[in-house]
């Protein structure tokens, strides 16, 4: 099992599918990955060398910021919003949602399970 960015990746995909296993990496950059380092797109982990999976972490490394600075950065940037005190920042503070998604119906994922009202009943 091949380790990159601090992730153990499975050996039975391929290349491409395996890299986004890693916080930070999508289709796109895994397929830009893999053309940096010139490895054919259908190769599976377990046939990597240990020479091309270094060569993979060195560009990982040195280009792209994924894992724990990526979400570090996530946090402070969400941090730095509720600080301000800015709309965005209030909406993160009580963890509704921030991209102007209705609320009144939806929004269970933000807001947790519904909670009943005592004393409200449907009028008949």
């Amino acid at each position: 099992m091949a380790r990159i960015a601090g992730v153990n990746i499975p050996t039975q995909k391929r290349v491409l599918i395996a890299l986004t296993y890693i916080h930070g990496i999508g289709n796109a950059k895994a397929k830009e990955i893999m053309e940096k380092v010139g490895i054919p797109l259908d190769r599976r982990v377990h046939q990597l060398t240990d020479d091309e999976v270094v060569r993979i972490r060195e560009v990982i490394d040195r280009d792209y910021r994924v894992e724990g600075d990526l979400r570090r950065e996530v946090a402070i940037n969400i941090k730095r919003l509720m600080d301000l005190g800015c709309y965005r920042g209030l909406r993160h503070r009580k963890g509704l949602p921030v991209r102007g998604q209705r609320t009144h119906t939806n929004a269970r994922t933000r807001k947790g399970p519904a909670k009943a009202i005592a004393g409200k009943k449907k009028a008949v």
